[in-house]
């Protein structure tokens, strides 16, 4: 064989071997990095279902500032907005952690703007692999209101109750010092009997308050006719109007029913009519309507309970439903008030999916409104009468 074709050959034998040897590499690279891309998406869908399951807010941004995946909680905070991170205190935070390598334990604080509220967050933002960064952050707001509210309530109780309690003291030591004055022995006994109602209701109230407030507020479900609890509420009312000469009417009812706690029901309202008496003067009127309606084509009642007493000032209709506020301070002592009634109306309402409102004007009267959603099957047959 000719020297020149020999070397030829050799040289094509070569490149075949080689041209083999750097196929069988290229596919055993190509294998690798299949395998490890595999590896990777099994670990993303480990990581998406870890993540699923975390309480806390959890959000993994990708390297260009896209969502990969959010869960419920993180959705409910409002980590994300769309595929885009949800508020820019926080899209800082990530390309910080992006861009330096360590992880962020602390604060990131959302700020309050028109029709999105103040939001503060205790979090963890930590760098991935492929630049992808790990949010993981809990709603610190939400506690610190939690904190200010258990607060507020344990100073507000502690001064209700010392109230009563230091007045019965020291109407027992003059029951005592007077044992040989009879009319003074009855006089202070008179006035123990009240500050011990009130003792009472305040804690009764307190009780009622702290029920409303668990997981399950309701004691019973059943369908209540809404002119029983109306008729129930004015008959125990009714002792009280006559005391302050004011005339208790029910203006309008209907046959409609609601589901829900007979007994509470009849709380709300009367806390609702007896709170009208109270801010009224003599010979005033306090009314009670029963009008079914519908709101977005669901079927409601309202119970209105209107008055024409001494009003609301703007400012003052926005606290009212807060427990212990008191529009006259002076008034509810006087008339045994314990700045919890309204309060307890609210939770009621909210129990039972309605709602309370007001509307009032200094000098003018108020008008308190309680909707409730009505039993489906009833049908708005209203009638007219007066008590």
């Amino acid at each position: 064989m000719h020297p020149a074709l020999a070397g030829l050959i050799g040289a094509g034998l070569a490149l075949t071997c080689c041209l083999f040897v750097y196929l069988v590499y290229r596919g055993r690279e190509g294998w690798r990095q299949l395998e490890a891309q595999r590896q990777a998406e099994k670990a993303s869908a480990e990581l998406r279902d870890v993540l699923s399951t975390v309480a806390s807010g959890a959000l993994l941004v990708g390297p260009h500032d896209e969502i990969l995946m959010v869960n419920e909680a993180g959705e409910a905070l409002g980590l994300a907005r769309g595929n885009r991170v949800g508020f820019p205190e926080l899209l800082d935070r990530v390309r910080a952690v992006r861009s330096s390598g360590e992880q962020y334990r602390g604060p990131i604080v959302r700020a309050a703007h028109p029709g999105v509220e103040g939001l503060e967050l205790a979090a963890r933002v930590s760098p991935m692999v492929d630049d992808n960064v790990l949010v993981i952050a809990d709603d610190e707001s939400a506690q610190r209101r939690v904190d200010a509210v258990r607060r507020d309530f344990v100073a507000n109780i502690s001064h209700e109750l010392k109230t009563p309690i230091g007045a019965v003291s020291v109407l027992a030591e003059a029951i005592e010092a007077a044992s040989d004055d009879p009319e003074s022995v009855q006089r202070f006994a008179t006035r123990m009997q009240v500050e011990a109602a009130r003792l009472a209701e305040l804690v009764n109230q307190i009780i009622d308050l702290s029920r409303l407030q668990s997981s399950d507020p309701m004691l019973t479900r059943e369908l209540v006719a809404v002119d029983e609890i109306v008729s129930e509420a004015i008959a125990r009312s009714q002792e009280r109007a006559n005391k302050r000469h004011v005339n208790l009417i029910l203006a309008s009812t209907a046959r409609v029913s609601v589901m829900g706690d007979r007994w509470q029901l009849v709380d709300a309202v009367s806390n609702l009519v007896q709170n009208a008496i109270n801010y009224s003067d003599e010979r005033a009127r306090v009314a009670v309507s029963v009008i079914p309606t519908t709101v977005d084509g669901v079927p409601v009642v309202e119970i209105k309970v209107s008055d024409n007493g001494i009003g609301i000032r703007p400012e003052d209709q926005e606290r009212i439903f807060e427990r212990f506020y008191r529009v006259d301070y002076g008034r509810s002592r006087q008339s045994g008030g314990t700045g919890l009634g309204l309060s307890i109306v609210r939770h009621i309402a909210v129990a039972h999916g309605g709602s309370v409102r007001v509307w009032s004007r200094p000098g003018q009267g108020s008008t308190f409104t309680l909707q409730l959603p009505a039993h489906p099957g009833d049908q708005p047959d209203t009638e007219e009468s007066s008590s």
